[in-house]
């Protein structure tokens, strides 16, 4: 639940952000072409979960999402690039003002320009992971943007909210995430589609509700969750829901159900669903035990080859007794799976962790791309890195590249709950939550009162270009 964790600043209404560019330095990979990485957010706070998305009509224009600041609540965070990535703009208008915490953030463009922010809102948590007891008013909200990010309207869409917290039937909506359709030939290009959990007394469902005029209205929320998951936010729930659009238009939504990844999908534009079923086993997705990480999660992703319609589904676990990024793909439309194949390419048991994996498929040629964080370089499996892995023979291999700049520390720190990722024309961008150095705690005049003295977090978006 990453919006119980963020904190709130007000940032400032527009400031231009320079590109950190410094040498790569004790990294057993070789490093990506054209690598280069910039910090989006402001320093001095606790930022993560970011989203990333590449506009269709202008790939030079790039918005990235966060959460996150340095006062006492959460807050969702938008920042806009109309030079390939190279600069980001801090964008006005993504802060609710009648909520006290926003946060589990995502972005999407649509197939006119369009921008989107989805966002979860809520006054106060219920019982610590059994959110749905106790819960006060709380909410699921999209925001749109006109002018590719810099700007956001003032009121959001309401997918699903309870706005007072006295409602007969409040429960507890999270982890929402937006996706669009944007394949030229679909008959449905043009949809969005926001998918999320909800958390009850008794069970875990999942919602889905679609927009097919550009944003301005949504379909009340449908559950596409056949079975039920337990009602904690850990092992056992339904959780990490992922959308992807095919050419023709299905819909495919898949999410952790107990130690099974679990389909849902749909012919008629998000309007119907098929039974959701199990297609792929993992390990339990939720991770207890990372070194300095106080959690870790391996929720899929899913992709879809532009030319053949195959299906891939990405998703960490640990199988190998260290944590690894695997890859399964579908030529049937999602009824038979490959065996998974590992996607870093590390020595297997070597007791170094690979986690917060997130994939993505290049619309226009079919190339995998896939960003975790990665401790192969490290004895002592804690300090990380980024790593991009490329896959060009549909996941069957992967080559793996240095990314981010330096190796960093989480211990203490926030990471969230995902990465994120994007790719067009060769060209690929990412989004990831770093820590900064750290800094003695301040002395304070009454030492009962509760601080934050976790280590300050920032956000960077890396960029790769593989035309070159």
């Amino acid at each position: 639940m990453g919006g119980a964790q963020v904190k709130r600043r007000e940032m400032p209404v527009l400031a231009a952000l320079a590109a950190c560019q410094t040498i790569f330095a004790q990294s057993t990979l070789p490093r990506a072409p054209g690598a280069s990485t910039v910090i989006v957010s402001p320093s001095g706070g606790h930022y993560s979960e970011p989203g990333i998305a590449i506009n269709p009509k202008d790939p030079s224009r790039i918005v990235v999402v966060y959460q996150g600041g340095a006062a006492v609540q959460g807050t969702s965070n938008a920042v806009y690039s109309n030079d390939s990535g190279r600069t980001f703009t801090i964008a006005r208008g993504t802060k609710p003002g009648d909520w006290k915490v926003a946060g589990d953030v995502s972005t999407a463009f649509d197939n006119q320009g369009h921008a989107f922010l989805c966002y979860l809102t809520f006054d106060h948590l219920g019982t610590s992971s059994h959110w749905a007891h106790d819960a006060g008013r709380n909410g699921i909200f999209v925001r749109r943007s006109m002018d590719g990010g810099k700007t956001w309207d003032k009121t959001p869409a309401a997918l699903k909210a309870y706005q007072t917290g006295k409602e007969h039937d409040l429960q507890f909506e999270d982890e929402p995430r937006i996706f669009a359709d944007n394949w030229p030939k679909s008959p449905y290009a043009g949809n969005l589609y926001v998918g999320w959990i909800e958390w009850q007394l008794t069970q875990s469902i999942i919602l889905f509700s679609r927009s097919t005029d550009a944003g301005k209205t949504w379909s009340a929320p449908l559950r596409i969750s056949t079975h039920a998951g337990l009602p904690r936010d850990d092992n056992g729930s339904v959780t990490g829901i992922a959308i992807a659009a095919a050419p023709d238009g299905t819909v495919y939504a898949i999410w952790n159900d107990g130690n099974w990844i679990t389909m849902a999908e749909s012919h008629d534009g998000g309007k119907t669903f098929n039974p959701s079923r199990p297609i792929v086993e993992t390990a339990p997705p939720y991770f207890g035990e990372v070194p300095g990480v106080s959690r870790v999660e391996g929720f899929p992703q899913i992709g879809i080859d532009p030319h053949t319609g195959e299906v891939y589904l990405c998703w960490s676990d640990y199988r190998n007794g260290d944590i690894d990024v695997f890859l399964a793909s579908s030529v049937d439309h999602g009824r038979t799976w490959s065996k998974p194949a590992r996607v870093n390419d590390d020595s297997v048991h070597n007791g170094k962790d690979q986690f917060y994996q997130w994939m993505t498929v290049d619309s226009l040629n079919g190339a995998l791309y896939v960003e975790f964080y990665d401790r192969r370089d490290d004895p002592k499996n804690r300090d990380a890195r980024i790593t991009l892995a490329r896959s060009t023979d549909g996941g069957r291999t992967f080559k793996n590249y240095a990314w981010s700049d330096k190796a960093f520390n989480p211990d203490g720190a926030f990471l969230g709950d995902y990465t994120w990722i994007a790719a067009y024309r060769d060209r690929v961008y990412a989004a990831w939550t770093e820590t900064v150095a750290a800094k003695p705690a301040p002395k304070s005049k009454h030492p009962s009162k509760s601080s934050d003295h976790r280590p300050e977090t920032v956000i960077v978006v890396g960029s790769a270009d593989f035309s070159r």
